[in-house]
Order: structure tokens, then sequence, then C-alpha cells
């Protein structure tokens, strides 16, 4: 070990005595936008999976945009991963060469399957009788991506309906757990890191779970009122009001999980308690204490129950949904650098304190992982344009017509 206090001029944010290795860490805050990212495209599906399979039929108007929500969140997700690698190139080898006792490389087949099989088998039988009447009433190029899209399923009957509604069915309820798998096998991950304290806790796979349920309603209730609004059209409350209600749970029982698992801690009060703490008030105060706590849980708690409960104008409780949803996106990005960079400032003799220095530029910088995160939305916008999740109705009255 060497006295850092020595090289207080050279490394002023170190604090106590670190291993030379310790200096820099491993991961940055790509490795935190990845698990922000699959936690979005988890709590979207499920979200879609209650309209779906377990019929809460106020959740109707959001079905749609929740699927391809995450789908656009769930082709960007890898990326932070590649960006990470040395040679991202080489990715394909944990296809060709799998390794089954890693975690990280089983997470490949992970992903092929939730996207291949599962998302993209769904969103095509939802939108299969759509996609056939739009080959036929559009034109230009875009009636040929519609022609090609149909894979030759021209059927329309009834019945073929009735089998794409059943189909699409058993697929979402396949791929409930294979959401669950998708993200929770990251809580996984950093649980079975034994040798460090801050991770490993049988609790983080459930913790990852549910903030990622948190973080899913949260962005298609931002995603729903932002582009209603900019259609110039009115929010369906009923709608809304529900997800509001599920997002008011769902922190609820998330915030509780992590209360435990920090009582948890404190009382098993083992010798990492000490170097945690400091770490805490110091560090990660800002990040932990303020940003994920303050700003992203006890906030939008509060604005949700008053907003949902409470007797207020619409346009009021719509004004408070929104800043809730912002604020849960702050949460639950600040839980996920918590987890992330928190588990690495700590020394492993447990006697001092490292600091991770966020650049603006370069690949593992801010702006690369802005444009990580803001990707998504602009495959969604695509993708809305393409296969509009608010017209349902009107090709239900146009092919009835026909």
């Amino acid at each position: 070990m060497i006295d850092v206090t020595r090289l207080a001029t050279e490394l002023p944010n170190v604090t106590g005595y670190i291993y030379p290795n310790e200096y820099e860490l491993h991961w940055g805050i790509l490795i935190v936008v990845y698990p922000y990212l699959t936690g979005l495209v988890a709590g979207a599906f499920i979200l879609a999976s209650l309209e779906r399979v377990f019929k809460v039929k106020a959740l109707q108007p959001v079905y749609r945009l929740s699927l391809l929500t995450a789908f656009s969140f769930l082709l960007v997700a890898p990326l932070p991963l590649l960006a990470h690698l040395g040679h991202p190139e080489r990715f394909s080898e944990m296809f060709l060469t799998p390794h089954t006792e890693s975690a990280m490389a089983m997470f490949g087949f992970v992903y092929a399957w939730y996207l291949m099989v599962v998302l993209l088998l769904e969103i095509w039988f939802d939108y299969r009788r759509d996609i056939v009447f739009w080959a036929k009433e559009k034109g230009g190029f875009v009636k040929y991506v519609y022609r090609f899209l149909t894979f030759g399923a021209s059927d329309i009957s009834d019945a073929a309906i009735r089998f794409d509604d059943k189909i699409g069915r058993v697929i979402t309820i396949i791929g409930i757990p294979s959401a669950f798998l998708l993200h929770g096998y990251v809580g996984f991950i950093f649980g079975s890191v034994k040798a460090n304290p801050w991770w490993s806790s049988v609790l983080m796979p459930i913790v990852f779970l549910f903030s990622a349920i948190v973080s899913g309603i949260a962005i298609v209730l931002f995603i729903y009122m932002v582009s209603t609004m900019f259609r110039w059209k009115q929010v369906n409350m009923p709608c809304l009001n529900k997800l509001a209600e599920l997002l008011f749970y769902a922190i609820l029982v998330d915030f509780s999980l992590e209360a435990l698992d920090f009582i948890q801690r404190l009382y098993e009060s083992e010798e990492s308690i000490n170097i945690l703490s400091q770490m805490i008030s110091s560090r990660l105060f800002i990040s932990l204490i303020v940003s994920q706590i303050v700003l992203g849980t006890l906030i939008p708690l509060v604005a949700l129950a008053a907003a949902r409960f409470g007797r207020i104008p619409d346009e009021m409780r719509r004004i408070m949904y929104l800043v809730a949803a912002v604020l849960v996106q702050v949460g639950i990005f600040s839980t996920r650098w918590n987890v992330v960079i928190g588990g690495q400032l700590f020394s492993k003799s447990l006697r001092g304190l490292t600091f991770y220095k966020l650049e603006l530029s370069g690949l593992e910088g801010l702006l690369a992982s802005g444009a990580l995160i803001v990707l998504p939305f602009v495959i969604l916008f695509i993708l809305v344009k393409l296969f509009s999740p608010w017209d349902r109705q009107e090709v239900d009255v146009k092919s009835s017509k026909a």
C-alpha cells in the first residue's frame, strides 16, 4: 500500500490508503448508461404486458407506444458495452465461442432472444393487420417497405386476426420472465461480486428489477405526454392516472427494498461499514442523498400522491405527473451511477477513497454517453412515423369499410 497523503499535490482528491492500481476506475459512465438503458427496456415491456396479459384496459392507449419504446432502447442497449471494449469488432465471438460460465458472455444470447424472438415477433403480430392495410393504402417507397414487412402474410380475416392476437399474447407471457432475465442478470452480476461490500447483496437483482419497472413506467408516461402535446391532442386522463398510480406504487416498493438493503448493511455492521459511510457522506452525497433519494424518490412520491389522490385541476395534475416522471429518470440514473461508480470509489484495503473524473469528450466522455441516451429517442421517432401507435381506431374503421 502507498500512503497517498504524500501525494496530496499529485492526487488531491484521493484520501486515506489505496492500492496503486486503484487510482483509475475500470468502469466509467458507459457502464452506467448500459444498465440504465436495459432497465428502460424491461420496464416499458412489463408495462405493455399489463394491458396485453393482465387486461388493464386503462393502459390501452400506451400499449403500442410501450412496445416501440422498449424496442428502440433495446437496439441501443448493447452499444455502451461495445464502445467500452477495446476491440468491439470481436463481439461476435461470444456467439461463435460461447462461454456458458460467464454471465457477461451469456448476455449476448439473452439479448438476441429478447430482441429477435420476443419484441420483434410481438410487434409484428400486433401490427401485421395494419401493415397489410398500409401496404395497400400508402404510396411511394414506403409502400414497398410495408409490403416487404408483411412477409407474404396478407390474410386479415377475423380468424387470422384472432390467431395473431392469441400468438401475440403467448409471446407477451414468455416475454415477461425474459424481461426480468434481461435486466435482473445485471443486478446478479454486481450482487455476485463477494469481494465488494457495496455490490455483494442478495437483494441487488430484485432492486435492479423494480428500479427498471419504475424507470420504464416513467419514460412511457413522459413520452406519452410530450408526444400528445406535440400532436396537439388531448391526453387520455384515465390512462395517465393509471400510469401515475402504477408509478407511485412501483417507486414505493423500490424505495422500500433499497431501504431494507441499507438497514441490513447497518445491522450487520461489517468491517466495511466505516469506509462505506465515509463514501456516502463525501463522494456520493450529491448523487445518492440529493439526486437519488430526495430529487428522484421523495419528491416524485409526494408529487404523484398529491396529483393522483388529491383534488386538484387536471392541468396542474398533468404538470405534476410530467415533473415526477423527469425527476424519476434523474433518480434512476443516479442509482445506476451510485452502483457502478460507487462500488469502485473505495479501496480494497477499506482504508481509502479514490475519485472518478468524468471527461467531456472522448469515447468514455459525457458527450458520447449523452448521445447514446438520445439515440433511442431518435429511433423511436422514426418508428412512430412508420408504425403509428395512435391510429388503431382509424385503421379499424377503414378496414371495416374495405
